[in-house]
């Protein structure tokens, strides 16, 4: 054990304040939270209508009942109900109450405060409505971690439109493959961005996707890399800056929409190994009452905190982060890198920003740690009271030196979620203790068990993370999956009626639970989550290339990730370091520059499955040191032969 809560903060926690009501209003007294747990997903149906009336939605009707049933997919909830999810982020604000800290790579530290935020919400509400903006448009975002960008969000949802947005480090054909599904009527765009120190001027890739998207009537330009009158954006068509968006013309802030529970807020992507990335739809009530339950309840935020966590537009962690404006406390954003210009970056906005929640990712605490940083000696943290990991499986070294070397009095929660349900639904509980290598507990609502591959739970045994139970927040349909069927077998395929994630888990005998990686093949790096179809359409750009594999694979203490590629090329091409150079590039411009390869192979056949899938999984397991035949059935694959390099790599594999 490395941490417990003190008397002092299980008594302040909003879980037991929760636990309080639930007694006196419910007749349902809880000795602690793993009765509480156990109640919330054997009773979802009376869980969820106190969540509704604790946080007192605001809804115009009453709902019919809380859920349709429990068999997925195709659970409906609170039907009847009609709410506005930006209309709780603004209950009861005081306007000279901060809302948003903000800084990057080309802006000084700086604040909007709940006034400022209300005001240009109503701005861009109204600019939107101008442009011709309604209830179910969609407006797209190819905007970088910024207070506009929350605007935007906030301005759209307020209004009934739907929002999805791709970070600026995507390539063109990334965001064409995303936002192009959902045929887009409006996109905001940056004019460029600066990380690690450099400039990237994004209007070319703006200019592509203009073209790609005929359904575009306007673009809304917001100047970040450079400023009228240097900026000169003659090359696009159909465009008004930010400043150009007309203030509203009705005083009194924003007006909200009341829609359908289920009408779509966002649509997300989840990229999986073929095809385009899927386009999932999360709705307006759903994402609501998850995100109340979330940040008040395992966040614990309250009244003069300060919550950061390090993401881009392109990540689920972003939307998950805006959402924190629900609670009393203020977010923190960040637009850069966190190694810009050292690794000490993320440390010393910590400081300047008072902030009291740092979210991150397992990787960039492994990495202060291998590099030898001391936060808590050079940046006065006094303020911070936990850290948030998330993103990979945070390995148990990585724990202990928290504790050593950021701060001994400190709550350390590991979270695992994703973007299909927008959520942690294994992670932070500020009642019970912090174990090493371990996640504290499921959430409430969230039905995680690990099954084997009948079916069975298990306990203290790995086995395929599933949600036995409906969420609210799961997709309401993915966009062009007008049968279901991409949706089904996305997460119902292996279990009818069970959802089945993609992580390994372990449920620890006392409630934990233990994250071994993705049992799918989706790469998250740095928090820009990319298909492993994206990387081969990338690569295979390239006439060279004929085949190709892709997986990201930690060493075998879990505390670094290394991407490798493996390239079958043209017979008499041999791979030499300006074909490297040049898959590199293709892939930095195609994706992303996170997923650039960190090594390069050159393989002569690509092992695939007797109905031609590519092995990722198995291959990766392989490199991780598992035994080929525990990693692969011999007897399901068309070339088994071709197994035979990666388990002579593995063995030359830290």
């Amino acid at each position: 054990m490395l941490w417990e809560p003190s008397q002092q903060r299980r008594e302040r926690a909003g879980l037991t304040a929760f636990m309080r009501w639930l007694a006196e209003n419910r007749g349902l007294p809880f000795s602690d939270y793993s009765e509480l747990w156990r109640w919330s997903v054997d009773e979802l149906e009376d869980f969820w209508a106190a969540v509704w009336e604790y946080f007192d939605v605001i809804s115009s009707g009453r709902y019919e009942r809380v859920l349709s049933g429990e068999h997925m997919p195709g659970v409906r909830w609170f039907e009847g109900a009609q709410l506005n999810y930006a209309e709780h982020i603004f209950r009861d604000r005081r306007p000279d109450e901060t809302a948003i800290l903000h800084a990057s790579e080309l802006r000084e530290l700086s604040s909007v405060s709940w006034g400022e935020l209300t005001t240009e919400v109503a701005r861009v509400a109204a600019g939107l409505r101008a442009l011709g903006v309604k209830r179910g448009d969609r407006v797209v975002a190819y905007l970088p971690n910024v207070p506009e960008a929350v605007i935007a969000f906030l301005a759209c949802a307020s209004i009934g439109a739907i929002w999805s947005s791709c970070s600026p480090d995507f390539g063109a054909r990334s965001v064409i493959d995303r936002f192009a599904q959902i045929e887009p009527k409006v996109l905001f765009a940056v004019d460029g961005y600066r990380y690690g120190g450099k400039d990237f001027d994004r209007l070319d890739v703006v200019a592509a996707l203009q073209e790609a998207m005929p359904t575009l009537a306007r673009t809304v330009v917001l100047p970040y890399l450079q400023q009228p009158p240097d900026l000169d954006i003659s090359r696009l068509r159909a465009t008004v800056t930010w400043s150009e968006l007309p203030p509203d013309p009705r005083p009194g802030g924003p007006s909200f929409e009341r829609v359908d529970f289920s009408h779509p807020l966002w649509v997300l992507y989840s990229s999986g190994t073929t095809g385009l990335p899927k386009a999932i739809v999360q709705g307006h009530g759903g994402i609501l009452i998850e995100q109340l339950k979330k940040g008040f309840l395992h966040l614990d935020l309250h009244p003069g905190d300060r919550m950061f966590w390090f993401t881009t537009t392109g990540w689920m962690m972003w939307n998950f982060l805006v959402g924190c404006l629900l609670t009393d406390a203020a977010i923190v954003l960040y637009d850069g890198s966190p190694a810009a210009p050292d690794l000490g970056a993320l440390w010393r906005l910590a400081e300047r920003t008072e902030m009291t929640c740092f979210g991150t990712s397992a990787g960039y605490l492994v990495s202060c740690m291998k590099e030898g940083l001391e936060p808590g000696r050079d940046h006065d943290l006094s303020a911070l009271q936990a850290i948030g990991s998330t993103g990979s499986p945070l390995p148990p070294e990585g724990f202990r030196w928290v504790y050593e070397h950021v701060k001994p009095d400190l709550w350390l929660f590991s979270t695992s979620g994703g973007t299909d349900v927008c959520t942690a639904f294994v992670g932070g509980c500020a009642l019970v203790p912090v174990y090493e290598g371990e996640l504290q507990a499921r959430a409430l609502g969230a039905a995680v068990e690990a099954f084997d591959e009948q079916g069975r739970p298990l306990v203290d045994e790995v086995g395929e993370l599933v949600l036995a139970k409906p969420m609210p927040s799961m997709p309401l349909f993915f966009w062009g999956d007008a049968d279901g069927e991409r949706l089904r077998d996305s997460y119902f395929s292996m279990y009818p009626g069970i959802w089945r994630h993609g992580d390994w888990i372990r449920i620890t005998p006392r409630g934990g639970a233990v994250i071994y990686g993705r049992s799918d093949a989706t790469i998250n790096r740095q928090g820009v989550r990319m298909g492993t179809s994206e990387i081969y359409r990338a690569a295979g750009a390239l006439d060279e290339v004929v085949d190709a594999l892709v997986v990201d694979v930690p060493s075998r203490d879990g505390s670094a990730l290394r991407l490798h590629l493996f390239v079958v090329l043209r017979d008499g091409v041999t791979l030499d370091d300006e074909l490297r150079a040049r898959i590199k590039r293709r892939i930095r411009e195609d994706c992303s520059p996170r997923h650039v390869p960190d090594e390069i192979h050159q393989v002569t056949e690509v092992p695939r499955t007797l109905s031609g899938k590519v092995l990722e999984v198995p291959v990766k397991k392989i490199l991780m040191g598992t035994p080929p035949a525990k990693a692969a059935s011999v007897d399901s694959l068309a070339n088994p032969q071709a197994l035979d390099f990666f388990v002579a790599l593995a063995g030359r594999l830290d």
